[in-house]
């Protein structure tokens, strides 16, 4: 009888991927595939960190990069952050950042050897000095607007928005591409959206709303139950997200390289967001919260 065939590799060389470390997990790149003792193995690449952190891992601990894996990733990225509010501690384990955007936990633990001295702790590394996301002088105007139509004037933006977070997102990885860019830099601008998308997911509920805005968005979730935020909401709550997302880095476990190649990025896409102001945000969306599409049940 033939000896058992390794089975065929789910993953190839290049491929990008979703890899769990921990409880969590983090976006990768497939560098390697072998098969041994029956088994299919990869070498990954943790994408935003040194090579250093490449390691061997077995199929199951990898996931189709997909947009149903990634809400994965944030439900497990929210789990874990609500475990430690709640003194649950690391939730077992640390893992590098899932992109050069995406998440803030500390990097993943290597195999000790002989002459290293035991981790004292398991706590978080202290925050950098919180670094700063510069919006354009175009933007800004709208964030104060956005307030007062709010805060001031009592109106809340019409939800589900007709121009959502993710077809933002979609229209700048498109008007990227259309560049005509090396393959390495359209990569970087979905990685890009990827993280975007994942920390304004997390964020919304907790760091993103009004006081207003709440009841709202309770309304909105039990009509649409299971659905991301970037598929309800829009322009100016996406927009919110980069006054916030300068004090979510400053924990994450980036070198400065690594720090300002995301800065960069993040600039990029809101140079982008700034070329026509008056249309990323209508102010004609903005409904009397009585009235608007989510004051129903819809």
């Amino acid at each position: 009888m033939a000896p058992k065939q390794a089975p065929k590799p789910e993953f190839q060389e290049g491929e990008r991927v979703l890899c769990f470390h921990g409880p969590l997990l983090y976006e990768a790149k497939c560098l390697k595939v072998a098969r041994e003792d029956k088994q299919v193995r990869y070498l990954i690449h943790y994408s935003g960190w040194n090579k250093n952190w490449d390691e061997w891992v077995p199929e199951s601990r990898v996931l189709k990069y997909s947009e149903a894996n990634l809400q994965k990733q944030c439900e497990l990225q929210r789990a874990n952050q609500d475990k430690q509010k709640m003194g649950g501690g690391d939730g077992g384990g640390a893992g590098p950042s899932t992109s050069a955007a995406r998440g803030s936990p500390q990097p993943p633990q290597r195999r000790r050897t002989r002459g290293d001295q035991a981790s004292k702790s398991q706590a978080p590394a202290p925050a950098r000095a919180e670094p700063q996301v510069q919006i354009p002088a175009e933007l800004k105007p709208l964030l104060v607007r956005d307030w007062e139509l709010v805060s001031k004037e009592g109106r809340l933006f019409a939800l589900p928005a007709a121009r959502n977070v993710d077809a933002i997102l979609a229209d700048y990885v498109a008007y990227k591409k259309a560049q005509g860019r090396r393959d390495s830099l359209e990569y970087a601008a979905d990685e890009l959206v990827g993280g975007i998308r994942c920390y304004f997911n997390v964020l919304l509920p907790a760091q993103l709303l009004y006081e207003a805005e709440r009841p709202q968005h309770d309304r909105v979730l039990a009509a649409h139950p299971g659905v991301p935020m970037s598929q309800l909401y829009g322009a100016p709550h996406l927009l919110r997200l980069f006054v916030r997302i300068g004090a979510m880095l400053a924990y994450a476990a980036f070198d400065d390289k690594s720090l300002a190649l995301l800065f960069s990025s993040l600039h990029d896409f809101l140079h982008y967001l700034a070329r026509e102001p008056a249309a990323f945000l209508d102010e004609a969306e903005y409904k009397e919260a009585a009235a608007g599409p989510s004051q129903s049940a819809a």
